[in-house]
């Protein structure tokens, strides 16, 4: 049973290795595309609520991106208690380039707050620019350098991409969020493979909610966010949405470095817990039987080939532990280039596992939290399960 065991994670590697669109590569990045003849209008949708801390950042480095084009910048202001709403305006003010904060409507039955805060954005921007090409929708916690939206524009226009989106630079200061952001963006791309999401003739979809250029005709013909407006993973539930358009509809998602940065304090544990337990059942779509096969699955991917190699002296199988040994090459094969990508040293491959065991309580714990009713707690509302 032990060798069958650990011959099972040598195949299951292999497979993920092999066979999973080459995502464990971190390949995809934004690179230099060919200025366009003419630079598109852009409006940038910030949906903002309570976000006192950031939103001042955010709003000085849109207004101070280096767009060659016309850019507008909308912060929709849900609620907020704190004084965001005149943070973002102080922060525009005296900047050439046009500005406004848009105040959300009380929060409908059937929308989350986000989307909403997004869809009454959206509505302004028609207003006021009713003849700008493409919507960035973005997060009141992502800050962009100067070039990433030209980056982000002339690529679209390049390559016909419906949506550009790049997943932003997570905050991993501190030892919790350097142990676990790295396999937090290593799992991401292992559920949502970056190359087969760019590819037009896969059906996978991607995108990251923090930075999302879409080409607004693509918002329109899906009917705006009101097609996706109970999804607590809105952003690669948008994706699928644009990317089913049409079968040459093209997307791409990338991983950012210095264009994306978020401004989220992760250093305590809790910040990280509560960001995986907000959504973690929702993309078991709230399904007992989907939680105990992930759990099953994270057993025999992450701690039975570890367990079997530490364990070698208690029961001196060779056999398993030539493939256990196999499969935890792998593993830590696939792991590197994501600890590279925040500048994390080779050995800390070998704690995998245990970033694994936290990240699969989190996921139990998400399922807990929704069946006490306190699933996908945000901002001082909670969202349960659609139509429960």
């Amino acid at each position: 049973m032990l060798t069958f065991i650990a011959f099972l994670a040598l195949a299951a590697w292999g497979w993920l290795t092999v066979l999973r669109g080459g995502f464990w590569r971190a390949s995809e990045r934004l690179g230099d595309s060919p200025a366009p003849e003419t630079w598109p209008e852009i409006v940038a949708v910030i949906p903002a609520r309570d976000e006192a801390e950031t939103i001042g950042e955010v709003v000085r480095a849109h207004m101070a991106a280096d767009y060659p084009g016309k850019l507008t910048v909308i912060v929709a202001d849900d609620g907020s208690s704190d004084g965001t709403a005149d943070i973002a305006r102080a922060a525009a003010d005296g900047k050439d380039r046009p500005f406004e904060v848009v105040a959300v409507p009380p929060l409908p039955d059937g929308w989350t707050g986000k989307l909403w805060a997004v869809e009454t954005g959206l509505k302004r921007a028609k207003e006021i620019a009713p003849n700008a090409k493409y919507i960035l929708l973005t997060d009141a916690d992502i800050a962009l350098s100067r070039d990433t939206l030209a980056r982000l524009s002339a690529k679209a226009e390049a390559e016909n991409l419906v949506l550009a989106s790049l997943m932003a630079r997570l905050d991993a200061r501190g030892p919790w969020a350097s142990f676990l952001i790295p396999a937090f963006i290593y799992f991401f791309q292992k559920l949502y493979p970056f190359p087969r999401a760019n590819d037009p003739d896969d059906n996978m979809a991607a995108a990251a909610g923090g930075c999302m250029l879409a080409r607004r005709e693509a918002i329109d013909a899906i009917g705006g966010m009101r097609a996706i407006r109970t999804a607590l993973i809105d952003d690669c539930a948008f994706a699928k949405a644009v990317k089913n358009l049409t079968p040459s509809t093209k997307i791409w998602i990338g991983l950012a470095q210095d264009e994306a940065v978020s401004l989220r304090d992760n250093r305590e544990l809790s910040s990280i817990w509560n960001m995986v337990a907000r959504t973690a059942y929702a993309q078991l779509g709230f399904s007992p039987l989907m939680l105990a096969g992930t759990v099953l699955g994270m057993a025999l991917l992450y701690f039975a080939a570890p367990l079997i190699v530490l364990t070698l002296f208690f029961h001196w199988n060779a056999a398993a532990l030539v493939y256990a040994a196999g499969a935890c090459a792998m593993m830590g094969y696939t792991y590197w280039p994501t600890l590279r990508l925040y500048g994390r040293a080779p050995w800390e491959a070998a704690l995998l596992p245990v970033a694994a065991g936290l990240y699969t309580a989190m996921t139990v714990s998400s399922a807990l939290r929704h069946a006490q009713g306190e699933g996908g707690q945000w901002k001082g509302r909670t969202y349960s399960r659609p139509g429960a």
